[in-house]
């Protein structure tokens, strides 16, 4: 029994640290970039199918109609990105572009921004006068002002200019310069958001928030940042109190937006999401959703929590966008072969994309992982170095 113990023990120590090569083959710069066609070409045909596209988003809203909101604004700056590299491309991305923007004004016209919002919207009215969610107003404007950023249309001047000015208003009205994603919740990752639209804004017009963007990145460092890790909460009141610490589901999105906003800040903030929330292990990685300082209620933003690992779906999945942007190539390497086995990739007979542990959002998220880069290089963002963890500390 003990020999047999020992050679199961021996057998493992040989075989675990050799088991990420049987899925790292779509993990390289080759393997991903055959994965983001695939991904490209699984998110446009299921937004060309009506019927497949419905399903899809009835699913989603079942759980979070968050995520409706959400896969549109991630296909919308994967297809930004994607026209910026592929000038060739740029008119039939463009009008798919349109296309998600028009109807999602429509959806908010006839239903009002409560239609991607989860329904505790209605529990209390809103503190800032305007009653409007950031969540919905600055992704609007991130994704007008991308589609303009790659070439400006009459048609959409207008509806930016009117999205940025009830953005800035709403966060210089907030006593820490946010503003409410629902009622009396100020959400991290939104504001973000909201401040890279205002800074992709201004590289279109020629606008200037800047001071506005300075004051909240002074704001946050003194008001909304957490004592034990140094990273951004992920939800505070209007007035600043913190309702929530880091979370990984969060943090690693708040970091790329910031790039273009405070490009040292923003990778402050990586690194240190990277040191609290990131693991490696035998050439796999993934990401915690908390530091070891703070744990809070599993959502449906976190995803399950993978017990003894300890590995957040939500967290992983954001953290291979925080490691595309920040140019974190072993990490990111670890994390897509994490994904080739732990997301069961699917390919139908057209070679199309997907994960079949994830869904549109989650598949969308991953697609603009791989195509984000060109979008924040127009708008001003600084060359971006290699890094490694021993950089990054």
């Amino acid at each position: 029994m003990l020999k047999a113990c020992a050679a199961l023990a021996l057998a493992s120590l040989l075989w675990i640290p050799a088991v990420h090569v049987l899925f790292s083959h779509d993990a390289d710069e080759a393997g991903r970039a055959r994965t983001r066609e695939a991904l490209m070409d699984a998110q446009l045909a299921l937004h060309d199918d009506p019927e497949a596209r419905a399903a899809a988003l009835e699913r989603m809203r079942g759980a979070n109609a968050e995520w409706d909101f959400m896969g549109r604004t991630f296909l919308v700056l994967s297809l930004t990105n994607h026209a910026l590299e592929h000038p060739e491309d740029r008119d039939r991305a463009l009008s798919q572009v349109d296309a998600i923007l028009e109807e999602t004004l429509r959806l908010e016209r006839e239903r009002g921004q409560a239609h991607f919002l989860m329904d505790y919207v209605h529990a209390r009215p809103f503190v800032d006068p305007s009653g409007d969610s950031v969540f919905v107003d600055g992704e609007i404007a991130l994704m007008i002002g991308a589609r303009q950023r790659v070439q400006r249309s009459g048609r959409w001047e207008a509806p930016l200019s009117e999205r940025v000015d009830r953005v800035a208003a709403q966060m210089e009205r907030g006593p820490v310069l946010s503003a409410e994603s629902y009622p009396d919740e100020c959400w991290t990752f939104c504001n973000t958001v909201a401040l890279a639209a205002l800074r992709v804004n201004d590289a279109v017009t020629g606008e200037d928030h800047a001071r506005l963007l300075r004051r909240w990145v002074a704001t946050a460092r003194e008001r909304l940042v957490d004592e034990d890790t140094g990273l951004l909460v992920s939800s505070y009141t209007r007035d600043g109190t913190h309702r929530d610490g880091p979370e990984g589901s969060s943090i690693f999105m708040a970091a790329h937006m910031l790039q273009i906003v405070d490009p040292d800040f923003a990778r402050d903030q990586y690194r240190l999401a990277r040191e609290h929330l990131g693991v490696s292990f035998a050439g796999f990685g993934w990401a915690r959703e908390w530091p070891a300082s703070w744990e809070g209620p599993a959502d449906v933003d976190s995803g399950p929590i993978v017990p003894v690992v300890d590995a957040s779906a939500g967290a992983s999945g954001m953290a291979l966008l925080g490691a595309a942007a920040f140019s974190d190539r072993g990490w990111s390497t670890q994390l897509h072969t994490s994904l080739a086995f732990a997301a069961f990739p699917t390919r139908d007979d057209d070679g199309h994309l997907r994960y079949a542990a994830s869904n549109q959002v989650g598949d969308a998220v991953l697609l603009y992982s791989l195509a984000q880069g060109p979008l924040w290089e127009r708008v001003g963002a600084p060359p971006r170095a290699p890094v490694a963890l021993g950089d990054l500390r």
